[in-house]
């Protein structure tokens, strides 16, 4: 009797954990031997854009603007997003500024003379994903991924991948079990990717 006492609590621990639930905790996730973070913006902004599915401009449009925001945490430790994925950052056209952490950060563009930015980009590495675009039309997290050439998959975050490292996703505090590449980055939303061993408390507001 007692071992199945043992057995009911178990289960009952484990179906505590599905969607919509915080509470996460899972073992360190080891070193791969490529693909680790940290991951710094690509040098090819324009191309990955557009395998993104997205169009680059020659400069911001604002019809429709919402901001979405991305945790990144590798055995409780805080990845960092850079700025400027998804803008040619070398373009003469791309302003340059101190960010609110005294980093780097770009936008506030004129025009550029040839396509130089997303419609999905970063100014600052504060983990803002900005859309900015003509129409209404929402981006989804896995093209922000493709444009930041790091591997998402239900299964797989650069070169960490399961069952080695454990994967998790959250959005808004609440645990997250579909593919995380459809997640819509929508305004005010907070997204949080855990990698291994999760931090103290998991994001649940932007």
């Amino acid at each position: 009797m007692a071992r199945v006492a043992a057995c009911a609590v178990l289960v009952l621990l484990v179906a505590g954990c599905g969607k919509g639930d915080s509470k996460y905790s899972a073992p360190t996730a080891p070193q791969p031997s490529s693909g680790a973070a940290p991951w710094p913006a690509p040098p090819n902004p324009v191309e990955l854009t557009r395998k993104a599915g997205l169009v680059p401009e020659r400069r911001e449009f604002l019809e429709y603007h919402v901001h979405a925001h991305l945790d990144v945490f590798v055995n409780g430790d805080p990845v960092r997003v850079p700025a400027g994925i998804g803008i040619n950052i070398n373009d003469p056209g791309v302003k340059r500024g101190l960010g609110a952490d005294g980093t780097l950060a770009y936008g506030n563009i004129d025009l550029c003379a040839k396509p130089c930015i997303s419609p999905l980009h970063t100014h600052e590495d504060d983990g803002i994903l900005h859309t900015e675009t003509k129409t209404p039309t929402p981006n989804r997290l896995g093209q922000f991924f493709i444009e930041w050439a790091v591997r998402l998959s239900p299964t797989c975050v650069g070169g960490y991948c399961q069952p080695k490292a454990a994967i998790a996703f959250f959005v808004d505090g609440g645990r997250f079990d579909g593919d995380p590449r459809n997640i819509e980055l929508s305004d005010g939303k907070e997204i949080a990717v855990v990698i291994g061993s999760p931090p103290s408390s998991i994001p649940a507001s932007f």
